[in-house]
């Protein structure tokens, strides 16, 4: 990888569900310490785009390119699929992704969670990662909850366990599909803020959200889909600012009066 090349590029992306085409042709780039988030209504491919980009779901035509690197593909259309198991796993744990319902163990402990991944899937050492686990969960500011289980928790703070989780596999580039969507807004400020903070870092992430203002204040870049294809996309001021597409200003009126 060169220091030019983008750490996510995404070319020509379509996703079907049988007949249903989702997504229709997407170009979406992500530089290093590039913040892009992703809006648009609700069915207009958001979160798709981002599990396909995680080789969560496959896609049916496009290429996915890791820090330059193409996913191997075998099969054709709605046979297609990723075509190395060794390849797939090297991707996905260097593109944390964060979801919507933090998907945390009920039966262990926040530490617990957060270690999971990096001793069993990246073999690392124990103790190690102990250490960076505790380290995290201080950073977004929940180390007195090692010990506490996620139904002991608040929204707010197992979605902040969940990011802990993410930055312990020590990614290089985040994945948030509507982070704080499922918390009420006294807790959004909390998950707001570490994702705000992981910005100010200059940490790559691709953000799905629904919340307008966090797109327009921690975005480099910001993309607007409509039923399947980019309706329109550029840096915060200007699609927030001086929108050119009606259904963008339509999307965004919509969202400031809801």
């Amino acid at each position: 990888m060169s220091d030019q090349d983008p750490v996510i590029e995404i070319r020509g992306l379509h996703k079907a569900y049988g007949a249903l085409e989702v997504i229709k042709g997407v170009d979406i780039t992500a530089h290093k310490g590039d913040v892009v988030s992703l809006i648009g209504s609700s069915g207009s491919g958001k979160s798709t785009i981002l599990r396909c980009a995680n080789l969560l779901e496959d896609s049916q035509q496009g290429d996915i390119l890791f820090k330059g690197e193409p996913v191997k593909w075998k099969g054709t259309g709605l046979h297609r699929q990723p075509a190395d198991p060794k390849q797939v796993l090297r991707i996905r744990t260097n593109l944390s992704m964060v979801f919507q319902q933090f998907n945390l163990w009920a039966h262990m402990t926040i530490l617990q969670n957060v270690m999971e991944a990096p001793v069993t899937v990246l073999g690392r050492d124990r103790d190690e990662v102990e250490q960076a686990a505790r380290r995290y969960l201080d950073k977004v500011g929940i180390g007195d909850k090692c010990d506490a289980y996620p139904a002991q928790l608040s929204g707010g703070q197992q979605q902040r366990a969940a990011i802990a989780r993410a930055l312990c596999m020590e990614p290089e580039a985040l994945l948030f599909d509507e982070p704080t969507s499922a918390l009420d807004p006294e807790l959004e400020q909390e998950v707001i803020k570490v994702i705000r903070d992981l910005a100010a870092e200059g940490r790559t992430m691709l953000i799905v959200t629904h919340d307008m203002k966090m797109a327009s204040d921690i975005s480099s870049h910001v993309v607007f889909l409509h039923q399947g294809l980019i309706e329109e996309q550029g840096p915060p001021a200007q699609l927030f600012g001086a929108p050119e597409s009606e259904r963008l200003k339509q999307f965004l009126s919509a969202t400031v009066h809801a």
